[in-house]
C-alpha cells in the first residue's frame, strides 16, 4: 500500500505529522507528550551528533555527564533562571511505590516522601555550577570547556513530534572562563559552529543574531541565536548560545584567584541544540512525496534496486552490484543494496522516495547488456541513464550536487520570503497573506515588542548580526531606530 501524505497546501501541520510517522522517524508514545524516536529517525540524529561532537572537540571541548535530578533548592539560587523554568518543571516527591492495600496495583508510598524534592533536569546550569565550585580554585583551572549529551524534560501540554515534546534529546555546553571577553568570544564561537553545521550539513540557511531582552534565556545577559525559515513561512529557532556573565558563579559562589592573586567570580556560557533540528530538517526541504534529506546527513545515501523476473537474472545482477557496493563504500558513501524478494521494485521506489534517500540506482538484465544503470535523484525527482563503468565517481559528484542544490533552493526560498516593511498595517496584512521573515524598524522598547506580539503573534526572532546601520522610524511608535530587526511568526 502506498503511504499517501496530506499535501502541504491542504494542511502543512498534517503533512508534517504524516511525514514524520510514515517515514518512520518517530511516533507518539504511551507517555503523554513524549515520543519514540524510531531507528531511521535516530540514525539521522546519530549523524547530527557525530558531526557536532567532532566540531565541539575541534574547538577544545570535552564531554561529561551530570545528574538527571537536581535538588529544588538549587533553582532558588538564581531568581531569573527559576522564573524562566518554573512552569515547565517535573518534580519528584517520593522514592518508593507499594502494593495497593485494596489490590488495585501499586500506589505511591506516603512514607517515602523525599526530604527535598528533585527537579527532573530542564537544563543543567544549576547542577553544573554547583559542581564547578569544586573544580575551580585559580586561573590555572580555567577555562573549563564541557559539553553534555543528555535528555531534558520541559513539561509541555501542546506537543508536536520533534518540535515540542515534554522530553527531548539535546546537547548542552557549559563553559567557565577567567574573563568577560573570553566568555563572550566563546558564546560567539559556538553560535558560528551551529551556523556552519546548519548550512553545510543540514543545507539550511540561517540568520545569526541577538535575542531581545524579552526573548533571552532565563539567567543570561545575552542570547545569540540561529533562526531558520520553514516552508510554511514560520521561523524556527534552531540553536542558541548564551553569555551568562557571572550570574551563576555568584549564585553558587564559584570564585577563583586571578593572576594578581585576587578573588573574582568566574564568567560563564551555555549553548545547545536539540532534536528540534530533526523537525527543521523535515520542514526545510521535504515535499509532498516525502523526505528530502541532504546527502551529508542521510543514513542511506545511495540505494540500489535490482529489477528481474528470474533467479539467474538476479545472480548476474548480484555479481555486478556487489563490486559496485564495495567501490561506493571505498569512497565513504553509505549504500544499501535492496535485493529482498518480499517487496516489488515499485514499492521499494516509493518507500525510498518517502524516506528521502538522495540517489537511487536501478538495474535489470537489459541494463547489464547495455552496460548502464538508471540513476534517480530525490531532490529533483529526475532520472537518467548512466554508463556502469565509473558510475561510483559520478554518484559521488551527484551527491555533492544534491547537497548544494538543496541549500540553494532553501536559500532562494528565504530570499523570496524576506520582506522589508515600514508600515505597521502593511506588516499585519503581509504577515497573514505571505508570511516569512520581515525586516522592520523597532524602537527598542519591550512595550512595543509585546504589543506587536499580542496583536499579530509575530515576535522579534533576532537582531541580525549583519544588520547594517540604517536610520529609520519604528513601524508602530514612530520613534527613531538605527537598524532593522527580524520579525516572524514561529514554532
Amino acid at each position: 500500500m502506498a503511504k499517501v501524505l496530506t499535501s502541504r497546501d491542504e494542511s502543512y501541520a498534517q503533512w508534517y505529522n504524516d511525514l514524520v510517522l510514515k517515514a518512520d522517524l518517530a511516533e507518539n508514545s504511551a507517555v503523554r507528550g513524549c515520543m519514540v524516536i524510531k531507528p531511521y529517525g535516530y540514525a539521522i540524529w546519530e549523524k547530527m551528533q557525530r558531526v557536532l561532537d567532532d566540531m565541539f572537540k575541534e574547538t577544545g571541548h570535552q564531554n561529561a555527564y551530570f545528574p538527571l535530578f537536581i535538588p529544588k533548592s538549587f533553582f532558588s539560587k538564581e531568581a531569573a533562571h527559576v522564573d524562566g523554568f518554573a512552569k515547565e518543571c517535573a518534580v519528584v516527591t517520593h522514592y518508593r511505590l507499594k502494593n495497593d492495600p485494596d489490590g488495585k496495583g501499586v500506589v505511591v508510598d506516603p512514607d517515602a516522601k523525599l526530604e527535598e524534592e528533585y527537579i527532573v533536569r530542564p537544563t543543567s546550569e544549576t547542577i553544573i555550577w554547583n559542581t564547578y565550585k569544586n573544580w575551580i580554585q585559580s586561573y590555572r583551572d580555567l577555562p573549563i570547556l564541557v559539553n553534555q549529551w543528555a535528555n531534558v524534560v520541559r513539561w509541555e501540554m501542546r506537543t508536536r513530534l520533534f518540535l515540542r515534546t515534554a522530553e527531548f534529546l539535546w546537547q548542552e555546553g557549559h563553559t567557565a572562563h577567567a574573563t568577560r571577553q573570553e566568555a563572550i568570544e566563546e558564546t560567539e564561537t559556538m553560535l558560528k559552529v551551529y551556523a556552519k553545521f546548519a548550512e553545510e550539513w543540514m543545507a539550511m540557511p540561517v540568520v545569526q543574531g541577538y535575542k531581545t531582552a524579552n526573548e533571552r534565556f532565563a539567567g543570561a545577559l545575552e542570547t545569540l541565536t540561529i533562526e531558520a525559515l520553514m516552508q510554511d513561512g514560520k521561523a524556527l529557532q534552531s540553536g542558541t548560545s548564551h553569555f551568562l556573565g557571572q550570574n551563576f558563579a555568584k549564585a553558587f559562589d564559584v570564585t577563583f584567584a586571578n593572576q594578581d592573586g585576587k578573588l573574582d567570580y568566574v564568567w560563564a556560557t551555555s549553548w545547545g541544540v536539540s532534536t528540534r533540528l530533526m523537525g527543521a530538517l523535515v520542514m526545510s526541504h521535504s515535499d509532498d512525496n516525502g523526505l528530502v534529506l541532504p546527502p551529508k546527513l542521510a543514513p542511506i545515501q545511495v540505494v540500489i534496486v535490482p529489477i528481474y523476473k528470474k533467479a539467474e537474472e538476479l545472480e548476474r545482477i548480484n555479481k555486478v552490484v556487489d563490486g559496485l557496493v564495495v567501490r561506493l563504500k571505498s569512497l565513504g558513501i553509505s549504500v544499501k543494496y535492496d535485493n529482498d524478494d518480499k517487496r516489488k521494485p515499485g514499492w521499494k521506489f516509493a518507500e525510498y522516495e518517502l524516506k528521502g534517500v538522495p540517489v537511487r540506482l536501478a538495474v535489470g538484465p537489459r541494463d547489464l547488456e547495455n552496460g548502464t544503470m538508471e540513476v534517480a535523484r530525490r531532490d529533483t525527482l529526475t532520472k537518467e541513464i548512466m554508463p556502469l563503468e565509473g558510475i561510483e565517481t559520478k554518484v559521488q559528484q551527484l551527491l555533492n550536487d544534491i547537497q548544494d542544490n538543496i541549500y540553494k533552493k532553501a536559500l532562494d526560498f528565504r530570499t523570496a520570503n524576506t520582506t522589508k516593511v515600514d508600515d505597521y498595517e502593511e506588516f499585519k496584512r503581509l504577515l497573514d497573506e505571505k508570511g516569512g521573515f520581515f525586516l522592520c524598524h523597532w524602537d527598542g522598547t519591550p512595550e512595543t515588542e509585546e504589543r506587536i506580539k499580542n496583536e499579530t503573534k509575530a515576535t522579534i526572532r533576532c537582531i541580525p548580526m549583519d544588520a547594517p546601520e540604517e536610520a529609520g522610524q519604528c513601524m508602530v511608535s514612530g520613534k527613531p531606530s538605527n537598524r532593522r530587526v527580524l520579525f516572524a511568526r514561529s514554532y
